[in-house]
């Protein structure tokens, strides 16, 4: 019923077209406005603000107007600032109501976020809200279509684009080519806001004040400690993106290290940093999808850190298998990858077809991850489980990938010019707000990041694993020599 009300208010330029609209209420008190009457689509707009994020009273951001008006709300300080280009950008983020139109707008910079975008992304959730209610909804479109239609700039062709036409999502062919449309933007761009190793992960902190390089090798450190690493064994690594974490392994615990990534400008970095720190004997990069490994490999460890998101729900238990097949009996798997939070029983039908509508990930899916989908923490372990694995531990590190993704978003922001000439303009800003939305989600707690230490009992049942976890909070490998 929403969806047909909505297409016929957009249908029509004239409010009485749609019957059994409530009469338009004035603006709300607290705005600060001049004492002449303002102009007309500045009321117009002020009533969609209204309708779309509540009274203004109860606002905590500033709008700025086209004409350099300026609504602050009472008796507080805002959070950030609302920039409203022209007349129509209110209706060109708005009208569809969908995730998508609102991140299409801000790309093609129909609006803009001066201050604090990370809370601006919370506007999202508020809107849908709100949408969410039939009356409110109407009210909101009769006065988004009061506002000028004018024709809006192109953004950035969708990352998979015609590539999704070619096969089946999460067949090894459109994985290849997913990877590619996320990775291949440029190692230039990337080496923008990453840290010097060029990891491209959730950090570890251990309080906050860390740098993200401090940060980051803090990371590696205690993912070759959780996998209890020895000189000499074998460690494959899938998606090991620019070779961070091998190149550290290799070097810090005297492993021989396999990399596989579907990504050939990363291989190509990955290769000269490995030859420039002199592991070429020790090292390999490999550019071919996980499920290609050969399953006599017989690999001591393996680790996966940031790739779970790519292997797709349908893919999960066919993913822990394959590992489990190449991983030598008493061996060690860690998975590092975002989860989505378990949202109790299952949705209603109303409830998915307003995910639906709001076209819940598009955005996402077209411009930034093309096919990535998460799975919850307990499909997680039950898929591990079924494959043969034992899970031996799990550490959630959400907070510590809020602070690793202000760190890319403060760092690429100093970088703004520079990643405009790389980039352009368009698919700066679709990272700035892709990054900043998933601060947002994990601050929140919607969307989690966990590692999970596995193990593959020998026919013994045992595992070569220390009986507590004192070992990873000692002192570091590389502060006295590795004699094992």
């Amino acid at each position: 019923m929403l969806v047909q009300e909505v297409r016929i208010a957009m249908r029509s330029e004239t409010p009485t077209s749609i019957p059994g609209l409530a009469p338009d209420r004035p603006a709300a008190d607290g705005l600060a406005e001049d004492a002449a009457e303002p102009p007309r689509h500045i009321r117009v707009a002020r009533r969609v603000l209204e309708y779309a994020f509540g009274p203004p009273a109860e606002w905590r951001f500033a709008v700025r107007f086209w004409d350099g008006t300026v609504d602050r709300p009472p008796g507080r300080v805002p959070e950030f600032t609302m920039v409203l280009r022209d007349p129509s950008s209110l209706r060109r983020m708005l009208l569809p109501p969908s995730e998508l139109r609102l991140g299409e707008a801000f790309v093609r910079g129909d609006f803009d976020v001066e201050g604090d975008l990370e809370r601006a992304t919370a506007l999202a959730e508020m809107f849908r809200a709100r949408v969410a209610s039939l009356p409110q909804a109407l009210r909101l479109v009769r006065n988004l279509i009061r506002l000028p239609s004018e024709r809006a700039a192109a953004v950035p062709a969708p990352r998979l684009g015609a590539s999704r036409r070619l096969a089946m999502r999460h067949s090894r062919r459109r994985d290849a080519a997913a990877v590619r449309a996320h990775y291949d933007v440029g190692n230039e761009f990337y080496s923008l806001w990453l840290d010097r190793r060029m990891v491209y992960s959730c950090a570890y902190f251990e309080n906050g004040a860390e740098d993200i390089h401090a940060a980051q090798e803090a990371k590696l450190d205690h993912i070759c400690r959780k996998l209890r690493l020895r000189r000499g064994e074998r460690l494959l690594d899938i998606g090991c993106g620019w070779g961070g974490l091998l190149r550290y392994a290799v070097a810090r615990y005297g492993v021989r290290g396999v990399g596989v990534t579907l990504s050939a400008e990363q291989a190509a970095l990955a290769r000269q940093r490995i030859q420039e720190d002199g592991l070429g004997t020790q090292c390999e990069i490999l550019v071919q999808d996980y499920r290609e490994t050969q399953d006599d490999e017989a690999f001591d460890k393996v680790v996966s850190v940031g790739m779970f998101e790519h292997v797709g729900p349908t893919q999960v238990r066919r993913y822990f298998a394959k590992v489990f097949r190449i991983l030598k009996p008493g061996g060690l798997f860690l998975n590092h990858g975002l989860v989505n939070r378990a949202q109790g029983n299952r949705s209603t039908m109303r409830q998915r077809l307003g995910r639906l509508v709001w076209r819940e990930g598009e955005f996402m899916d077209r411009y930034v991850f093309p096919d990535g989908e998460l799975v919850t923490l307990d499909e997680t372990v039950r898929c591990a489980e079924t494959a043969g694995f034992e899970t031996r531990d799990g550490e959630s590190l959400r907070e510590h990938y809020v602070l690793t993704l202000r760190h890319w978003v403060h760092r690429l922001e100093a970088a703004a010019a520079q990643a405009q000439d790389l980039v352009g303009m368009e698919t700066y800003r679709v990272w700035r707000l892709y990054m900043t939305a998933c601060a947002q989600s994990l601050a929140t707690g919607r969307q989690g990041i966990v590692q999970l230490l596995l193990a593959k009992p020998d026919a013994g049942g045992r595992v070569n694993l220390p009986l507590t976890r004192r070992d990873l909070y000692g002192r570091r490998a590389f502060d006295e020599p590795n004699t094992n």
